[in-house]
């Protein structure tokens, strides 16, 4: 969702409320399992593992949960799947592009569910391109404002490489390029910031200013597809303004 409105902050408010939240959790863990596979099971040579972890931490993932996956991508433990990393791309209402990035180990259940939560909530797809130019992929550290002031994020982060500190109502977003994540975030530690997630992300470089309707059209998309359990992230350069929001919930 937008990089730089309280919409990008409601979502992921949602994500940690979600009354699914075994969904939430499967995906936690599906990360920490292909990431352990991808970089080894050592999180201290492995910062994507480590970050994985820390995330699945910050949402009350199970200790034990985490520790198995890490075990079944690593190869410690048997049972792994063999998962795939797919790309999605479309449109919702007023014309929101998505990038809808799966992680399955069925790819043509995963295009089918993508294309039945996109069209069913009136949305369409798209060709492989069309849309992922409109986003520029970067390293995203969200800190919570009750951890630490812009003050102190921006000193420690933007001598590290940062490029923003964004304002997210509840989280200060700190961008840089996904070369800078590890020592962004190691510098943010270094200065006693706590941090809530640190990963890549795909920011919009142009978005979308919606009205009432397609707000609620591109909700209900975003929505439908973040039910899929091949589905582990959805963007779109939609910008809802706040009043707009606080109409639709």
């Amino acid at each position: 969702m937008s990089g730089h409105s309280k919409w990008a902050t409601t979502k992921h408010k949602k994500a940690a409320i979600d009354a699914k939240r075994g969904k939430l959790f499967a995906k936690l863990v599906k990360n920490v399992e292909v990431a352990a596979r991808t970089g080894g099971g050592d999180p201290d040579g492995n910062p994507t593992l480590y970050d994985a972890i820390q995330k699945a931490k910050k949402n009350s993932v199970p200790l034990d949960n985490i520790e198995r996956a890490r075990k079944r991508g690593s190869g410690e433990e048997a049972g792994g799947a063999e998962w795939h990393t797919v790309w999605y791309e479309g449109y919702a209402g007023g014309g929101v592009a998505l990038l809808v990035e799966c992680l399955t180990d069925n790819r043509n259940r995963a295009a089918s569910e993508v294309r039945v939560a996109v069209t069913r909530n009136g949305g369409s797809m798209g060709d492989a391109g069309s849309v992922s130019y409109l986003f520029t992929r970067k390293g995203v550290v969200l800190v919570s404002k009750q951890s630490a002031s812009e003050d102190d994020v921006t000193l420690a982060a933007v001598e590290a490489g940062a490029e923003d500190v964004n304002d997210l109502g509840e989280n200060w977003e700190v961008v840089c390029e996904p070369t800078d994540l590890v020592s962004v975030r190691t510098a943010l530690q270094e200065a006693g910031v706590d941090y809530e997630s640190a990963e890549t992300s795909f920011l919009p470089s142009m978005e979308v200013p919606v009205g009432e309707d397609d707000a609620r059209k591109v909700m209900r998309v975003v929505d439908a597809l973040e039910d899929s359990d091949d589905v582990q992230n959805v963007y779109t350069n939609a910008d809802i303004p706040d009043e707009v929001l606080a109409k639709i919930g």
